[in-house]
């Protein structure tokens, strides 16, 4: 199983991310959350209201979760990473397996 975490620039952004991942089955869940930013760009200091999401998925699911918010996303450059879970109950692993296969 893989957190995958990204940002936006709104939460509207987000949610279209987040309702076309789990139509097409690419994660079983997706977490948005409103956060602040603070970060350098183009050497300037930037701070900026962002939304973050954190999807849920199978860890083979990585290519096409990676793939679909790059050819979707806003951002020149959008910080998109995956961190592996390695404790999950099981009856919740298997639900986020099962989540990501075509019904």
């Amino acid at each position: 199983m893989l957190l995958i975490q990204t940002t936006t620039p709104t939460r509207d952004e987000a949610l279209r991310l987040a309702r076309g991942l789990v139509e097409q089955h690419l994660v079983a869940c997706a977490q948005l959350s409103d956060i602040e930013s603070v970060y350098l760009w183009d050497g300037k200091l930037q701070q900026e209201h962002e939304c973050r999401l954190l999807l849920k998925t199978s860890a083979d699911k990585w290519p096409e979760v990676e793939r679909f918010i790059r050819e979707r996303h806003s951002y020149d450059l959008p910080a998109i990473f995956a961190v592996p879970v390695t404790q999950a109950s099981e009856a919740y692993a298997a639900w986020v397996f099962n989540s990501t296969r075509e019904s």
